[in-house]
């Protein structure tokens, strides 16, 4: 306790001496800037977008320390002159160091990191400190002032005072601001030289972001400028220019003094066009399409007379040599259709449904209007990528099953396969690893090994035998059916699994903030071919069974079960012989044993064969996610996630009309495995604010829950949840939190249910390096399945007392392209421990847990 009283007490000594050089590299006629504040009619402004028009902005801060600052003056100001001085100080220093080195590297010397790259490195991730300069206050007043009046204060005065009495040679801006009355809008008129431009507005009048009454604001004006855009380029002006679109401001001398109200006027202006010697004008008028050209393999080298050309739908397609794509394939892919107006929308869905044909390159569509009739002639035209690719992956990994892993994964991709943009892709893998494992009889270097290989098949549309999909999901909303098939294979890995999957499903997007996925069919087997080496995999509950068979190890009828290994005088189960006869034993009844020892063993004996036993999934599964992320600098948005599965339903339905064979505990078998029958759903959300430019304060909410019913009575491995790890509650490591209250009993702790919530708190600290706070809740439960342990169900809304708190901090490396993550988790309420002892027990830098993540959790 005292040790860490003195070193929490050495470094808020450090922090205390660090923070009084602040002023290090201020001059003694300079003033820091500390502070800015912003005052509106004497209401402080908090408003972060208004204090970023103010160009003076202190040093930053990392939780209320100058740190940047700091570093920058920990740097030597002039590290040349500073390493000469010290070189001529002594005279016989720089003769000695020459005898020592050479006089070569003794100049080197001065350029060496120690000496000048340290303070060189310093000053890069530090910051300079911000001297107040008044003309650039100056500036700030006339950008607050313009805001104000783009708000409706157009008689707005700013001043600002310098506060110098919090500290020496710190100073503080207070800018103050008397608004007074802002100005009403008292009535909006037009003057449009097209009629149909005029037509179209008033038709749409309803929509205007323009109200009579309302207070004068820029926004506003802007946004209607947007939506009269968006209109006209909707309703067939293809060439509509923003910039037509003006306002005026119109209001008299007694108007403006005493009812503070102005009239609008709206301009919008005939078209200009700017020739070589002069700008010509041309009214607005309403374009339909006369013609829809679209070329397949399109070059600048190529005369256009040598294409050859088929009509399709009232679409002309021009093509090279032989069409390589079906002409129902590129119409389908056009919205723009012959006879119809213009639709600026229509043009950016052609743009999205080509690309997402993936068979082309980035389209180029043109536009060429009849100046005598208002027709248009569009242009597309596509360059085609090569029909076959190939790819490779190299990686090389480090986990806790392997200290070293090489892979490799070559791939082959065929597009437009079958002249629909279909797309083909062939990908295989395989996996090398060295693994410490003693249980590992291989004694080779790499010892464990992992191949596999996928087959997809992609459509660019939903495709469903007999059924005209389009008419219910049209082509604009990215429709796309994947089938695949995979199969991946182990050895050396836990049980080693072999497995074999195939997908059947729907992808669309009806706009870009929503999407949705559809797999009809989710088919999985999971096989796993060294059952018997259960207990040498999970370790923990192999020490559970061998705890308990101590008590037993006496009995003659057990005594084959036992081995002693080496110097030990500890009998131990031998794996796999002696823990299935000991466990038969007490379950049959064999060996008389307590209750206790007799519900645990026979909890772990279904463990065991839930784990071992071969698995069949037969589901089908929807997912609807919403996001309205903006773009990748977007810092206020939300996400939400839906997930609906079912699984089993379809062969319950089938055992109806063809009778299956069961086992002995009554399960239906396909292929002579218990298929998995149960209902899941999930709920994920996450909300992203902006506290700043820089700051964001993220929150994420899941709730998920699986449900055995009629072939099961549990949920399969690979379906269930497990709690800690790098994405979830970062104070417990991966598969050790849960279920409930218990305590890491197995080595992989899994459930049907899961609750997590998760709150962090995002900075910059240097240059490229982030951090956060951050606080996890959360656990797992079993729920309405065969689990009777009362510490590992959720048996009432009193089981979220069991949700655990782990809180902490992380540091983050933003590589551009990625994240780097590593966060420190501390448990602050852990539900495993006794009840007096939950909070803050192992809240201490021994009990720290580390995760190490690539790109944010949430």
């Amino acid at each position: 306790m005292n040790l860490n009283i003195t070193k929490i007490g050495l470094l808020l000594l450090v922090i205390a001496i660090t923070s009084c050089n602040a002023i290090k590299r201020v001059g003694d006629d300079e003033l820091l800037l500390t502070k800015n504040q912003i005052y509106a009619d004497s209401t402080k402004i908090t408003d972060e977008d208004i204090h970023s028009l103010i160009f003076q902005k202190p040093n930053s801060t990392l939780l209320g320390y100058p740190l940047r600052l700091n570093l920058y003056n920990l740097a030597k100001k002039n590290p040349d002159s500073s390493y000469q001085a010290w070189l001529h100080k002594n005279e016989k220093r720089e003769q000695r160091l020459i005898n020592l080195l050479s006089k070569k590297q003794v100049e080197r010397l001065g350029e060496s990191f120690l000496v000048k790259g340290a303070s060189v490195w310093l000053q890069n991730i530090g910051e300079p400190p911000v001297i107040l300069d008044t003309s650039r206050t100056r500036r700030s007043l006339q950008r607050l002032n313009a805001y104000y009046k783009s708000k409706g204060y157009f008689n707005n005065s700013t001043t600002y005072e310098i506060d110098t009495s919090a500290r020496k040679q710190r100073a503080n801006i207070n800018y103050k601001l008397d608004l007074g009355s802002p100005y009403i809008i008292d009535s909006i008129s037009t003057k449009i030289t097209s009629s149909a431009l005029d037509s179209i507005n008033k038709a749409n009048k309803s929509d205007s972001f323009l109200k009579t009454g309302q207070q004068i604001d820029l926004d506003n004006f802007n946004s209607e400028r947007e939506r009269l855009t968006n209109l006209f380029r909707n309703t067939g002006i293809h060439n509509f220019q923003e910039s037509s679109i003006s306002y005026d401001l119109i209001g008299d001398t007694t108007k403006l003094g005493n009812n503070h109200k102005l009239d609008i006027l709206l301009n919008i202006e005939d078209l200009k066009t700017r020739t070589d010697n002069a700008i010509s004008t041309s009214e607005y008028r309403v374009h339909t399409f006369k013609k829809i050209n679209i070329y397949t393999n399109y070059t600048f080298n190529n005369g256009l007379d040598s294409l050859k050309k088929v009509d399709y739908k009232d679409v002309t397609i021009h093509y090279q040599g032989k069409l390589r794509y079906k002409p129902k394939t590129l119409t389908d892919a056009v919205f723009l259709k012959k006879d119809s107006i213009y639709r600026e929308i229509n043009r950016i869905r052609t743009y999205r449904q080509i690309t997402n044909l993936n068979t082309f390159k980035y389209p180029n569509i043109e536009f060429v209007a009849d100046s005598v009739t208002s027709e248009l002639t569009a242009n597309i035209y596509l360059s085609p990528r090569p029909k076959y690719s190939l790819g490779t992956d190299f990686d090389v990994t480090h986990s806790n099953i392997q200290f070293l892993g090489i892979g490799f994964s070559p791939s082959l991709q065929a597009r437009n396969l079958f002249k629909g943009a279909e797309n083909l892709s062939i990908s295989g893998r395989i996996s090398i690893g060295a693994s410490s494992d003693p249980n590992i009889a291989d004694n080779r270097f790499f010892n464990i090994l992992e191949t596999g290989g996928d087959i997809n098949l992609n459509l660019p549309r939903i495709w469903f035998p007999f059924v005209k999909t389009s008419r219910i999901i049209p082509n604009y909303m990215l429709p796309k059916t994947r089938l695949s098939i995979g199969t991946s294979f182990q050895q050396n890995i836990g049980l080693d699994k072999q497995t074999f999957n195939t997908v059947f499903g729907y992808n669309w997007s009806p706009t870009d903030l929503k999407k949705n996925a559809l797999e009809l069919l989710n088919v999985q087997f999971v096989r796993n071919v060294n059952p018997n080496r259960f207990f040498t995999v999970y370790q923990n509950t192999y020490s559970n069974l061998d705890e308990i068979a101590d008590n037993y190890e006496t009995e003659p009828a057990l005594a084959d079960f036992y081995e002693t290994l080496g110097d030990s005088t500890d009998p131990r189960l031998i794996i796999p012989e002696g823990t299935t006869g000991f466990t038969n034993a007490i379950i049959n009844g064999e060996v008389p044993s307590s209750n206790t020892d007799l519900e645990e063993i026979g909890s772990i004996e279904e463990r065991r064969i839930r784990l071992t036993e071969n698995n069949l999934i037969f589901a089908s599964n929807y997912t609807f996610t919403k996001n309205n992320k903006s773009g990748a600098t977007d810092n206020d948005f939300y996400q939400f996630r839906l997930k609906l599965e079912s699984a089993g339903n379809l062969l319950t339905g089938i055992s109806n009309l063809i009778p299956f064979y069961e086992n002995e505990d009554n399960k239906l078998l396909v292929f002579g495995v218990p298929y998995s029958q149960y209902i899941k759903t999930e709920f994920d959300y996450i909300k992203h604010w902006s506290t700043s430019r820089t700051n964001v304060l993220a929150f994420r909410g899941f709730f998920g829950i699986a449900i055995p019913y009629g072939n099961s009575d549990n949920i399969p491995f690979v379906r269930s949840y497990f709690a800690g790890g790098s994405n979830d509650n970062r104070a417990w490591l991966p598969y050790s939190l849960g279920p409930g209250r218990t305590e890491d009993v197995n080595d992989f702790n899994e459930a049907n249910l899961k609750i997590a919530f998760n709150l962090e708190y995002r900075f910059p600290i240097v240059g490229d390096i982030k951090g956060a706070l951050f606080a996890d809740a959360g656990n797992i439960w079993n729920a309405l399945d065969n689990v009777t342990n009362e510490k590992a169900t959720f048996e009432n809304f009193g089981s979220l007392a069991d949700i655990a708190l782990g809180t902490g901090l992380g540091i983050r490396y933003d590589f551009t392209y990625f994240v780097f993550r590593l966060d420190m988790g501390l448990k602050t309420y852990n539900p495993a421990e006794e009840s007096s002892k939950r909070w803050f027990r192992d809240y201490n830098l021994s009990n720290a847990v580390f995760n190490i993540g690539i790109n944010y959790p949430f």
